[in-house]
């Protein structure tokens, strides 16, 4: 099924948005996921609210069946990737969003701070992933076991 599932990689961020830093997560989980054989789209949005959920509404009116986002899911002022993500779930998936926090907790303590969500949009599984290498590889590896029990149960079929 994996040869067959659209994916976006959408990297939130003024930085990288602005040009002033590289974007090294978001084409990251792509190469990734491409491995898997996904078929990956990669953007880059500046943070915000509005962004995030303009950007996932785009993606999966586009077709994608899997978003997942990353970063803007700390604590600081502008990151709002969770608030905007949550605008257009329609069914939370909160063990995803746990089981991503928990893969790094032993090396990485402040994983603990992450305020990511996953759930599904429509015909799809949309997850918020950190905004580090590391965290994008955690919620990859998470994430690709689930995607196509996910996306069967979104076409109806039976658990």
């Amino acid at each position: 099924m994996a040869d067959q599932v659209r994916a976006t990689v959408i990297t939130v961020s003024d930085r990288c948005a602005n040009g002033v830093r590289e974007d090294r997560s978001g084409p990251e989980a792509a190469r990734r996921l491409t491995e898997a054989g996904y078929a990956v789209e990669v953007q880059v949005v500046p943070d915000g609210a509005d962004n995030v959920a303009d950007a996932i509404t785009a993606a999966v009116g586009s077709g994608a069946q899997l978003v997942l986002t990353s970063g803007g899911t700390g604590v600081g002022p502008r990151d709002l990737t969770p608030e905007g993500t949550s605008r257009v779930l329609e069914k939370v998936l909160p063990g995803v969003a746990e089981a991503i926090r928990r893969r790094d907790e032993a090396t990485v303590p402040t994983s603990a701070l992450g305020r990511g969500v996953a759930g599904t949009c429509g015909s799809a599984f949309v997850v918020n992933a950190p905004g580090s290498v590391g965290g994008v590889v955690a919620a990859v590896e998470v994430v690709l076991p689930l995607v196509a029990h996910v996306l069967s149960q979104l076409d109806g079929g039976d658990h």
